[in-house]
């Protein structure tokens, strides 16, 4: 059996406790408590030695001790009030756990991530209210989530778009989903189409009605109908089934916005399907710039959202938060048009 080997002689190294640290920097025990602890009113002289100590013998500071003395867990937990299943096909949820891991990369704080679905909310409350964490990050919350419900009395919590409840108390990162999509209208407007249909987001998600309150205002401002709508919930199998439906109307269209990537890249595949030209016949306009925007061909022109950011700036302000420090309380980042083939 392999023996783990810490020293020449093969012995494993015992950890660095706190009197080790403060012999070998010449200070007291407490000294070095403060130190590690973040206090401002150390010396720098001895900072500066007790860091070069915390180095040298690979120093870690016992976690449940300071979880003690600070009351903090230095936890937490990105709460996705989705299936499992959809959390790991969706590239959305990865790209911002890694920006929100970007960001605590710097901190002490981990991070843990809980799915949630309305089959049980009472478990997902008892867990984050129960004194394991120290703040929560929502994303991808809908109007009848019940599993965040009350957070707030007891955690910091930061939204990852407005929350369609009580968003006047709450703190949020967004991007200007209304915007973006007006954009992509317009970029549609431009390539001379005139009979521009939209597959909208859910409704009781900010994304799906802001979205879809961009892609309205778009064709109002240039006098075109917006009676063409169908609806799907942001996956690919859901975009086809609404592109289906807009072709079954049969009614002219030669243009369509979809509310993310994924509905887009099913919506693309309905319409070759039907042997009709991307973009001749029908030209196509995404939203996320994710994965999705470039496994097709032609490849979709999307409105980039950067979700990396996001999830960056969102444990940011948790952070703050949860430290007592000013925070903003709302972020909208911009987004911004990447033309590609399809449009």
């Amino acid at each position: 059996m392999e023996t783990p080997v810490g020293t020449e002689t093969g012995q494993v190294r015992p950890a660095a406790t706190l009197e080790m640290v403060a012999a070998l920097a010449g200070v007291s025990r407490a000294t070095v408590w403060r130190v590690v602890n973040g206090s401002t009113s150390v010396a720098p002289e001895l900072v500066h030695s007790v860091e070069q100590a915390v180095r040298t013998l690979n120093y870690v500071p016992n976690r449940a001790a300071r979880t003690l003395a600070s009351r903090r867990t230095y936890t937490i937990t990105l709460l996705v009030p989705e299936s499992t299943s959809k959390v790991f096909a969706d590239p959305f949820f990865a790209t911002v756990v890694e920006g929100v891991a970007k960001y605590l990369n710097s901190t002490d704080y981990m991070l843990n991530m809980v799915t949630s679905s309305e089959a049980n909310p009472g478990k997902t409350q008892r867990y984050l209210m129960g004194g394991n964490v120290d703040g929560v990050l929502v994303v991808s919350h809908h109007s009848g989530d019940h599993s965040w419900e009350h957070l707030s009395d007891a955690l910091p919590i930061v939204f990852a778009g407005r929350p369609l409840l009580n968003a006047a108390d709450s703190y949020y990162v967004e991007v200007d989903n209304e915007e973006g999509a007006l954009a992509a209208v317009e970029r549609l407007i431009t390539t001379g189409r005139q009979n521009i249909a939209t597959i909208a987001g859910p409704q009781d998600m900010p994304p799906g009605v802001d979205r879809l309150a961009g892609w309205r205002s778009g064709l109002r401002q240039a006098g075109l109908s917006d009676a063409l709508v169908e609806y799907g919930d942001f996956t690919v199998a859901s975009g086809a089934a609404a592109m289906q439906r807009l072709l079954a109307r049969g009614k002219r269209i030669d243009g369509v916005f979809a509310a993310n990537d994924q509905m887009a890249a099913g919506a693309h595949a309905v319409i070759l399907e039907h042997g009709l030209r991307i973009p001749e016949d029908i030209a196509l306009v995404g939203f996320d710039d994710d994965q999705f925007a470039m496994g097709v061909q032609p490849a979709l022109t999307t409105v980039h959202h950067p979700i990396a950011e996001l999830g960056e700036k969102m444990a940011r302000m948790l952070v703050e938060l949860i430290e007592g420090r000013a925070a903003e309380r709302i972020c909208r980042l911009p987004t911004s048009l990447v033309i590609r083939e399809s449009a």
